[in-house]
């Protein structure tokens, strides 16, 4: 079997940013803590982000809510609901399909779970101006996609994902 031919070393890459501040998208889009799942499915989905940080009352980042979580709390949601029966009552067939029963409650199914109960409340973060390198080593350290920027206060000013660290070096 032939071997694939070795091409010389290229160019090392080089992260033209110093800091956090350089890397980081600015005003990231968040959800707030008590915002519905539902909520979070679609801000994830119309945006088409992985995840969004969430805040709360005072703009200070109380953790993040992901795909992941979603898929987690939809699978658990599912685990609890009544089981298919193998059988039908002439009644239940003659109705039409997903029409319901006299006397059920409107909104019954609506899950009115909020986003603070799902979401993984760890907030890892960096100052705005912590050395670039720092930024992708706690990356790799902590096995995460993203790293939040929190200023003064506590406020959520920017976040840092793999994506801010791989543009430039395109």
């Amino acid at each position: 079997m032939a071997t694939p031919a070795r091409t010389p070393a290229s160019t090392p890459l080089i992260l033209p940013a110093e800091t956090a501040a350089d890397l980081m998208s600015v005003n990231p889009i968040c959800i707030r803590e008590d915002a519905t799942v539902q909520e979070a499915v679609a801000l994830l989905t119309d945006q088409g982000f992985s995840a969004a940080p969430v805040i709360d009352g005072a703009g200070q980042p109380v953790g993040v809510v992901s795909r992941s979580d979603l898929l987690i709390h939809d699978r658990e949601k599912m685990a609890y609901q009544a089981a298919v029966p193998d059988y039908y009552a002439a009644e239940e067939l003659s109705r039409a399909h997903g029409q319901k029963e006299r006397g059920s409650s409107p909104g019954t199914g609506v899950d009115r779970t909020r986003v603070k109960e799902i979401m993984t409340p760890v907030v890892f973060s960096v100052a705005p101006d912590a050395p670039a390198r720092k930024v992708v080593e706690e990356m790799l350290a902590l096995k995460v996609h993203r790293l939040f920027v929190v200023g003064g206060g506590g406020v959520l000013v920017g976040v840092v994902s793999a994506t801010d660290i791989l543009k430039p070096l395109q």
